[in-house]
């Protein structure tokens, strides 16, 4: 005898085309002119950060960085959303949610300019630092979301993670964790198409990266992560269904990511172009620009009056990062030991010997 022992869906969420224009009923955010300048505002200045930063690394004042561009909606979203006690474990591409949180654009240029202090934030103490091991970090979202269940506390952690990520064992272990304890955890996929330059088709044959969810018994759904609205309606009842200790969810926002991995990666030698130019037409910015410029009055003189304002918050906290004291190259052996073992302390008297301290 064979039977059908279990069925599984996954729902996708989409409010905006890439017109700007509704295919479904419009939430009652969209009334308050105030919330929706605000979430542009956001995404307008992580572009503008995204521009800056590539600048500062091609004329040799930034290591590699990891850009933003086409991904901003995502973020911004959760960083509107989450409240203040919750926490936030990042992975490499999350500015957007951080500097709502209180994390400083010159603080993040310090990480990627290899200064280890742009990860002490000076206004968030309690949000993790960013993870650039892949997918490790979802294991320490567990461990927090863990921490809140066990005090009985009414928060939530989330953490992001690319789609690459879910290809690691890190995440499938934290997710089953998650399951079987029913942690207030989310888990958000940013599903840009590409892990470094192996295509999401060429990652996995799993037909959607919300079903991985499923093993778990995590509640897994997709959104259009292009899409501020929808990102807003879904990640709004996430935050609600984890908070109030219905367990984790998993969330898998489809994006396009419309630049190279890394400052340090060549896209346009494994990115087909012609997919790359219709990516363009899908991005979350012009869609939402023009969704305000149809319903709220947005114009070319607000547009222009935004960027500069953008450009001037960027350019202070640029002047910051430049002008920070640089740590003395002893600093890297000072912080891994209560006591340095005999090797490093040779180590550590040769480099300042050499002049590098100075």
């Amino acid at each position: 005898m064979t039977e059908i022992v279990a069925n599984f869906e996954i729902p996708y969420t989409a409010i905006l085309n890439p017109e700007g224009q509704p295919i479904a009923p419009l939430p009652k955010i969209v009334n308050n002119s105030e919330i929706m300048g605000y979430l542009y505002r956001n995404m307008v200045l992580i572009r503008t950060f995204d521009k800056k930063a590539i600048a500062l690394q091609r004329t040799g004042k930034l290591g590699t960085y990891a850009p933003k561009i086409g991904q901003e909606a995502i973020a911004t979203i959760i960083g509107y959303l989450m409240q203040k006690e919750d926490v936030f474990i990042p992975y490499y591409r999350d500015y957007a949610c951080q500097i709502q949180r209180g994390v400083r654009f010159s603080e993040i240029l310090a990480f990627w300019g290899g200064d280890e202090r742009g990860n002490h934030f000076q206004y968030n103490s309690h949000d993790l630092p960013m993870c650039v091991p892949i997918a490790s970090q979802c294991l320490h979202a567990a461990g927090v979301a863990f921490a809140f269940k066990y005090r009985k506390q009414p928060r939530v952690a989330v953490v992001c993670i690319g789609d690459g990520g879910t290809s690691e064992g890190d995440f499938y272990e934290a997710m089953n964790v998650a399951g079987c304890w029913k942690l207030p955890l989310i888990i958000v996929i940013n599903n840009n198409q590409w892990a470094i330059s192996v295509s999401r088709e060429q990652q996995t044959a799993s037909q959607t990266l919300a079903q991985k969810a499923i093993a778990a018994g995590i509640h897994g759904l997709q959104v259009d992560g292009n899409d501020i609205l929808a990102l807003h309606e879904v990640f709004s009842s996430a935050l609600e269904h984890a908070r109030s200790g219905k367990g984790p969810i998993l969330i898998e926002a489809i994006s396009y990511r419309l630049s190279d991995h890394t400052t340090a990666d060549d896209a346009s030698r494994y990115q087909n172009k012609e997919e790359v130019e219709k990516a363009w037409l899908n991005e979350p910015m012009i869609r939402f620009k023009k969704f305000l410029e149809t319903h709220h009055q947005w114009n070319e003189t607000k547009e222009l009056d935004l960027i500069s304002e953008c450009k001037k918050i960027v350019d202070n906290e640029v002047e910051v990062y430049l002008t920070t004291p640089r740590q003395p190259i002893s600093s890297m052996f000072d912080f891994h030991y209560e006591k340095l073992p005999e090797y490093l302390i040779l180590q550590r008297a040769i480099a300042i010997e050499e002049g590098s301290d100075a």
